[in-house]
């Protein structure tokens, strides 16, 4: 295995069953766990049993895959991937506002998978005064080791939560008075739209943007414009042009 790929596993893995199932009674986050697919004997269903308490995520792969993924050679068919950093809750997001006495800003990630790409958003949220991150519990990263580095500090003061769906989330911020943009090639350019207020920038998956289903529950949609050759940016640099125009427009309304 390379530099590369090792770099996905060791510091955030538990491997072996009695060490995966401690860490769960011990309360440690876990974001997923990796079961030999077909095994289901006792000590198995007891930590599967654990993980839909703790509302991990379950995936059932085969011997090859888990034994790739095991730095040990002794994964005894299970391997958890733990969270690097513990997760808020909305309501925390919501509350860090209001502490600082401020309209909320929130910046959700409809499925960002590049761990570099979401430490750099962390990092860019913090500096944009952005009171939180929401990312969706699947087809996402968490907040592994290298996403904290990546953030050069900022996951320590910039609260994450994690949900189970992104579109349910953003119709319960609206019934509290926020409301959402989402990037979009096809959207209005963001010079044109008023972004002050309580408000949530919605950014989406690197290859595939914002799901349609997400988008529709968007109040509007903003376009960065661009004069180059290529029609797209990195997700990361995407959610800092957009944070900083919202930073220019509530700078300048007060707002």
């Amino acid at each position: 295995m390379d530099s590369n790929n090792k770099e996905k596993f060791h510091e955030n893995y538990i491997e072996g069953r009695n060490a995966v199932l401690e860490a769960f009674r011990s309360g440690k986050t876990i974001d997923k766990l990796f079961v030999l697919d077909g095994c289901q004997d006792g000590p198995i269903k007891s930590i599967t049993r654990e993980a839909r308490k703790h509302d991990a995520i379950i995936n059932y792969v085969a011997k090859e895959r888990l034994d790739q993924m095991s730095e040990t050679g002794k994964h005894q068919g299970v391997i958890a991937v733990s969270a690097a950093y513990e997760y808020a809750e909305v309501s925390d997001i919501l509350e860090n506002a209001e502490r600082k006495g401020e309209p909320p800003f929130i910046i959700i990630l409809d499925g960002i998978e590049d761990p570099h790409n979401l430490g750099a958003i962390i990092r860019t949220a913090n500096q944009a005064g952005a009171h939180g991150i929401i990312i969706p519990k699947r087809r996402a990263v968490g907040l592994t080791p290298t996403v904290a580095k990546t953030s050069a500090g900022a996951i320590n003061y910039t609260p994450v939560a994690k949900v189970t769906n992104i579109s349910n989330t953003i119709k319960e911020l609206k019934e509290k008075g926020m409301w959402f943009v989402c990037a979009d090639m096809g959207g209005t350019t963001m010079y044109d739209l008023n972004l002050t207020g309580p408000i949530g920038l919605v950014i989406g998956n690197e290859g595939d943007g914002v799901s349609k289903l997400v988008k529709e529950n968007c109040d509007m949609t903003a376009s960065i414009p661009m004069v180059g050759d290529i029609d797209s940016l990195n997700a990361s640099v995407a959610t800092g042009v957009l944070a900083y125009e919202i930073v220019r427009q509530r700078l300048k309304s007060g707002k």
